[in-house]
């Protein structure tokens, strides 16, 4: 209680503090001014330039729905008292870079480009009170802006447990007010297959749902008996993508494989190594339904069972990879290839004799081989693959960019090998972490604090300064085992997401704990204010560790 008391006193303290510089993430220059200037039904939000409509219009929108203000639009005005978007020569080479400065008689919103004035704008909405009236005060300053890396991401796993469209959207909401611009979207899994398929219709028919679920932690207490599932079709897939698209935010799908793939497998066991074979069911773990043929996996874990390197197989990821290709324009594919295990392959006598015709030397080789072939095909397709680190087993593909989960090492290695290199280490970047050191809900375990996210820096001290051109950025991964409804979601990523933010964002040397957490402070009131589910750990005394950067 008294920790408590001392928390709400240093809130009350700095609250005007806050006031005065809101921003998350800390842009890179800011000066505060003296005065304060009125946002009222007298002021046009006006256009300086094509393609900043998209800007407007997001602005127009929020202010509309949370204050009741509507401001037209318009491409010139000879009044002052104006928001006015606009473009600047800014040169700089991350795409973003934008100046907002709030003067008596008006803002001025200017950006290197389009995204760089919608970010303009995101850092606008900040300074924007929290109660409802339609003259809204906010203080007058100078903002020069411009983000760290170009990469920055926020993962959600839709497989595990399924979430429907209008929360996808919130989601992609989350990551443009943090001035984030990737949605890495983990569509495939063992429990699940969620992405239309036209040429195979079972992909969703018999692969989108299970029979049931366990209860609790795994091995858990039960079974809910319960036929879960779901998909989305492909004009729902395309309202997503463009719904990101106007926020100027990269989707990015991940269709998993050779591993994590029972649900392909179940609707086509063709694709097994044993096709007849029926699905193991997991020892001490609740089951429900028919235990014979291939099924839809019901809890979590690594599964035998994965996809068979026959051209039949390669065939039908070509099919599939055809489809996903229409449908998400961004440059890269995200192909998993974590976990895979190789028992099916050590005792399949196609893949051993496989192995031999290709001079390969085991199993790990046959995953880069599998891994090559449908990068090839990809590539030949204009795209990029982004893998997990295991991809590196065996030999990295040419021209695969790698995600670092299992720890920094593997992205140490892909950079030192000239690859792209995404952080995502799970000390780190877990979000289905615990965030309290005493468990309030069911996770995966774990325990990431969001003074721990926020002392993480991308860029390991391993790397020569040459070597660290290849990290990209960072993301956060939300796996979903113990997510089983969008407020849980929500509760896992904030206020994290809020901390990976200015990691991602902010200039390395600017960073500061005690300055983020005075604006983490008047944060939580904006959650509050957009209605978002929040951890309050931060408030928890057992939870306030140091802040260190220090790395194991």
């Amino acid at each position: 209680m008294k920790n408590l008391f001392l928390a709400f006193c240093l809130f009350t303290s700095i609250i005007s503090t806050a006031q005065e510089s809101p921003i998350i993430p800390q842009p890179a220059s800011l000066k505060m001014g003296n005065g304060n200037f009125l946002v009222n039904n007298k002021t046009n939000i006006v256009t300086k330039g094509s393609g900043l409509e998209k800007s407007a219009k997001f602005l127009q929108a929020y202010l509309k729905k949370m204050y009741g203000l509507v401001l037209p639009i318009s491409t010139s005005s000879k009044n002052d008292g104006n928001i006015i978007l606009s473009y600047a020569r800014l040169d700089y080479p991350i795409a973003g870079a934008y100046q907002l400065e709030v003067k008596n008689n008006g803002v001025i919103i200017e950006g290197d480009n389009e995204t760089g004035v919608f970010y303009g704008v995101q850092s606008l909405i900040q300074l924007f009170p929290f109660t409802k009236s339609t003259s809204l005060n906010i203080p007058q300053l100078m903002v020069k802006d411009q983000p760290r890396f170009a990469y920055r991401g926020m993962h959600l796993d839709v497989a595990r447990h399924f979430f429907p469209v209008d929360f996808l959207k919130k989601y992609i909401d989350f990551i443009a007010m943090h001035k984030m611009n990737t949605f890495h979207w983990h569509l495939t899994e063992d429990q699940g297959w969620r992405i239309e398929i036209k040429q195979y219709p079972r992909l969703t028919e018999i692969g989108g749902f299970r029979n049931g679920t366990t209860i609790g932690r795994y091995p858990g207490t039960g079974n809910t008996n319960t036929r879960y599932g779901g998909f989305y079709t492909q004009a729902q897939i395309k309202e997503i993508v463009q719904y990101a698209a106007d926020r100027y935010i990269e989707v990015i799908p991940e269709i998993e494989l050779p591993g994590h793939s029972s649900a392909a497998i179940a609707a086509y066991p063709e694709l097994s190594c044993f096709p007849d074979s029926s699905t193991k069911v997991p020892a001490k773990i609740a089951w429900n339904g028919s235990t014979t043929g291939k099924q839809v996996q019901q809890t979590w874990g690594v599964f035998e069972d994965v996809f068979a390197p026959t051209e039949t197989t390669f065939k039908f990821l070509e099919n599939v990879f055809d489809e996903v290709i229409q449908l998400f324009p961004s440059k890269y594919i995200h192909i998993g290839g974590d976990e895979c295990p190789k028992e099916a392959w050590k005792k399949s006598a196609f893949c051993q004799q496989l192995i031999k015709e290709k001079g390969l030397k085991d199993e790990h080789g046959l995953q880069s081989y599998f891994i090559q072939r449908v990068e090839k095909y990809l590539n030949s397709k204009g795209k990029q693959i982004i893998g997990w680190d295991e991809i590196l087993e065996g030999g990295l593909a040419p021209n695969a960019t790698v995600m670092s989960w299992r720890g920094e090492q593997g992205g140490i290695e892909a950079a030192k090998q000239k690859h792209n290199v995404i952080m995502t280490p799970g000390g780190w970047m877990y979000f289905d972490h615990k965030q309290t050191k005493n468990e309030d809900s069911v996770t995966i375990g774990g325990y990431t604090t969001v003074q721990k996210v926020y002392s993480y820096d991308p860029i390991p001290k391993a790397l020569s300064a040459e070597d660290a051109k290849y990290v990209l950025g960072a993301q956060a991964n939300v796996w979903t085992e113990y997510m089983t409804n969008t407020s849980k979601v929500e509760y896992q990523i904030f206020p994290r997401m809020s901390a990976l933010s200015e990691v991602l964002w902010t200039p390395k040397e600017q960073k500061s704990w005690p300055n983020f957490e005075k604006r983490l402070l008047n944060q939580f009131k904006r959650f509050d204010w957009l209605g978002f589910n929040y951890s309050k750990a931060y408030f928890d005394p057992a939870n306030n560790t140091p802040i260190t950067t220090k790395k194991p």
